[in-house]
């Protein structure tokens, strides 16, 4: 056999081996793997991640943070979701919450989930529903509809967030409290509560005149709210189904016609708390009556 035929033989041998390596590479490989490729990340913070459709590595300044920790795979790693932050020049900034995976070979990042533009964050926590596994539940301050930019948010909301770990895309889980909620399973830590009303015990109904009145509650025993003027927080403390709301301290603005005296009033006479199946947060206060949120 000539030099020639037998260095053909040899490309081809090489060809069918090098072909077969990557079959079986790629075969191998996890859907994480095929979907983002390889990791070297050390840190959640230095993970890759998809952002609207592009690849991305977070800036110094593009990293918010209200992480939580929680092995979102089941592999026994600790993995990390938290805020970051982009922005498009004087467009906004845009709020998105993203997972970060703990592999064997680093940090896996995962697709952005927007959240609002130009939103007040205030806790990203791992959802108590024993129904809602793996559940993220980010707390906000945002808008009214019809409300500029240039307003402070003051709106209480929560998101619902699930990762799928095979394609490592976020997303929405709806919550539908009303009629269907278990009272056993529900806790103050699970979103931001809005005020709805408070019944006194001869009767007397207060609503809110505005929609800003909400109160978030943190695994750390701190309360923060917001009113149609100012901020308020403070700590609490829980036995049982009794609660005391204490060390409360609020900004000092002064805005007429505020409803915020009465209704920090109100917060100082709560004595216990309850759920109902509607998914509501009420509190029995000290002189008769309940203040209702949801």
């Amino acid at each position: 056999m000539s030099n020639k035929k037998i260095l053909t033989l040899i490309l081809i041998i090489l060809a069918f081996v090098g072909v077969y390596a990557y079959i079986m590479y790629t075969g191998n490989k996890t859907s994480t793997d095929v979907n983002l490729g390889k990791s070297e990340a050390l840190k959640p913070i230095e993970a890759v991640f998809n952002i609207d459709g592009k690849q991305i590595t977070l800036k110094a300044n593009e990293y918010f943070g209200n992480e939580v920790e929680y092995d979102f795979d089941g592999d026994g790693r600790l993995d990390s979701a938290f805020i970051i932050t982009q922005s498009l020049g004087d467009s906004g900034t845009f709020y998105y919450l993203v997972v970060a995976l703990n592999t064997p070979r680093g940090y896996v990042g995962s697709s952005g989930f927007l959240i609002g533009d130009r939103i007040a964050p205030q806790t990203t926590v791992m959802s108590k529903n024993p129904e809602t596994p793996s559940v993220i539940v980010v707390n906000y301050a945002d808008r009214k509809p019809e409300e500029p930019f240039s307003t402070q948010p003051s709106v209480g909301k929560s998101v619902w967030v699930k990762l799928d770990t095979n394609t490592m895309q976020l997303g929405e889980v709806v919550q539908n409290f009303e009629g269907e909620a278990d009272p056993a399973k529900m806790a103050l830590e699970i979103k931001t509560w809005n005020w709805v009303r408070t019944t006194y015990k001869s009767s007397a109904t207060v609503i809110p005149r505005v929609n800003k009145f909400a109160i978030t509650f943190k695994t750390d025993k701190t309360f923060s709210a917001t009113t149609d003027c100012n901020g308020v927080g403070g700590e609490y403390v829980v036995s049982g189904d009794k609660i005391t709301l204490t060390k409360m301290m609020s900004t000092l603005m002064y805005c007429d016609g505020s409803q915020e005296g009465e209704y920090s009033k109100m917060l100082s006479e709560v004595q216990s708390y309850h759920f109902t199946s509607k998914g509501e947060l009420v509190f029995d206060l000290k002189a008769g009556g309940s203040m209702v949120f949801k």
